[in-house]
């Protein structure tokens, strides 16, 4: 059988089938809550809220990476929950959805917390630190911004 290309798949909760909502749900409570170690609240409320778009991956059915677009108060952006399943790995997934995350964004700022091992990456993707970091949950973090393109 030929290998499956990936696709990028863009939603608002609305348009989410209830199996993808659970499989993306899924990955990043694997990710974030039991490989991270971090028991914290993942159903924050803002994954239903109008303005979020999901942002996904796929090889077929299973969710390869996976980020979220919140709506902020001021016209802002914010990325968050940044998520490649484990052993899709190094295939530069994140990279993807991120140059797709931007695209979605436009020319409004954009700001995002980073695990603070992953700046560089970030940086890579036109966002500067923009404030002191800070440990959550144990994990260093760094928040970041991106302005609009002049």
């Amino acid at each position: 059988m030929p290998p499956q290309t990936t696709e990028v798949r863009t939603a608002t909760f609305a348009d989410l089938d209830t199996r993808t909502f659970h499989d993306l749900l899924k990955l990043r409570v694997d990710v974030f809550v039991v490989e991270q170690n971090c028991p914290y609240p993942e159903l924050d409320g803002r994954d239903v809220e109008p303005g979020t778009r999901h942002l996904w991956l796929t090889d077929g059915d299973a969710p390869l990476a996976y980020l979220r677009i919140l709506a902020d108060p001021g016209g802002v952006a914010r990325i968050g929950r940044v998520v490649v399943a484990p052993h899709a790995r190094g295939g530069g997934h994140a990279s993807r959805l991120m140059t797709e995350a931007v695209a979605v964004v436009g020319d409004a700022p954009c700001v995002l917390e980073a695990q603070s091992y992953l700046v560089d990456f970030y940086a890579r993707h036109g966002f500067t630190v923009s404030g002191a970091e800070y440990v959550e949950d144990g994990i260093p973090h760094t928040p970041m911004r991106r302005e609009p393109r002049n």
